[in-house]
């Protein structure tokens, strides 16, 4: 009974999930089609008993590491371009968080935030990569922050994309852990939840895009197909039923951060209200630069590349000139050199001094 009422419940959410739209070159993301999208060159490394897949480019200090968020994997960097865009005066890794893809996630303990930022520590420490710039997306933020909070020597700075910041109810994330629940969760794994999910999957992704087109390089390169398998949407589900207890846990410790940390949000993200989450963060937290995108919605890596590379290089600038024990503010901009323009829409002012607050052109390089 309790199976045939998630059933019901996932198909009534399939047959209800927005339609998808189509990209500016009219192309669509489409699952089948998408089986052919090779996976990058990978690489891995084993700490505390888990095996990550990761991939590494270039070279140059500060390093970078790049985290992807709830039900994703390393080429979504490659897709959005921003894996390029960081490479050349950095050495840059993106990881696979535990459970995704070809990473490992053994059931020996609950992979919080904290779990999963313990691990990456320990494989940062292995292949020699000392005080990156991390950069979150979505649920990544939560570890790319619990990197920085329980493991502050390992950190630079911190850019933080598409974040889900403080517990606001999420009911869907309710839903969408069901999969993760013992026994039921592991029946619909192997059965109705990969069906389900591709039936779900080209409308949710141009919902995390939307107001935005799925871009054809997506569409082409982002391979769909492998987030299918049980292992990925365990982890997915997993995630999803740990947002607001992980966030709800954080929300007091923000204020220990001792480092530079800038913020990007999509002004119309219908995944996470940027005004509930990435300006709040902002204004909370002394310091942190907050760029806003106009046009852009939960995926503002993609459409916004340059504008999350510009991020990059401020914090790295800010963090490897001062002294690691003490906390940063990263600079404001200029008088008439600033790297963005427009006006603060009114929802998203800030009250802090010297243009905190900025809405960034949504360019896709530097």
């Amino acid at each position: 009974m309790v199976l045939a009422t998630a059933l019901a419940v996932l198909t009534l959410q399939a047959c209800t999930a927005p339609e998808v739209r189509p990209t500016a070159a009219g192309a669509e993301v489409q699952l089948h089609g998408q089986r052919g999208s090779a996976l990058l060159p990978q690489h891995f490394v084993e700490a505390n008993g888990v095996k990550l897949r990761f991939v590494e480019r270039e070279s140059g200090d500060p390093p970078v590491v790049l985290l992807h968020g709830d039900g994703s994997m390393i080429e979504d960097f490659a897709t959005s371009g921003l894996l390029d865009l960081t490479a050349g005066p950095h050495r840059v890794l993106a990881f696979d968080r535990p459970g995704y893809c070809r990473s490992e996630r053994p059931r020996d303990r609950e992979w919080t935030p904290e779990a999963q930022a313990e691990v990456l520590a320990a494989a940062l420490a292995r292949l020699g990569v000392e005080r990156p710039v991390v950069v979150g997306h979505s649920w990544g933020t939560l570890v790319a922050l619990a990197l920085a909070l329980d493991h502050p020597a390992a950190v630079s700075g911190l850019v933080l994309v598409s974040g889900y910041y403080y517990p606001v109810p999420r009911p869907a994330a309710a839903l969408a852990a069901l999969p993760a629940v013992p026994v039921l969760g592991d029946a619909m794994r192997y059965t109705v939840a990969p069906v389900l999910s591709a039936l779900l999957s080209p409308g949710l992704i141009a919902k995390a895009f939307d107001p935005a087109p799925v871009p054809p390089r997506f569409a082409a390169g982002f391979p769909v197909w492998l987030t299918l398998g049980p292992g990925h949407i365990r982890a997915s589900a997993e995630d999803s039923g740990l947002l607001m207890p992980s966030a709800a846990g954080f929300e007091h410790r923000y204020g220990e951060l001792r480092l530079p940390v800038a913020i990007v949000a999509g002004a119309e993200d219908r995944i996470v209200d940027p005004g509930l989450h990435s300006v709040r963060l902002h204004r909370e937290l002394p310091g942190t630069t907050l760029r806003v995108v106009p046009g852009q919605g939960h995926m503002v890596h993609h459409g916004a590349a340059g504008v999350v590379a510009n991020a990059v290089e401020a914090v790295a600038a800010a963090a490897w000139q001062a002294p690691v024990s003490h906390a940063v503010r990263l600079p404001c901009p200029a008088a008439g050199r600033q790297p963005f323009s427009g006006s603060v829409p009114f929802r998203y002012a800030a009250r802090k001094p010297c243009a905190a607050v900025e809405v960034a052109h949504s360019a896709s390089s530097r």
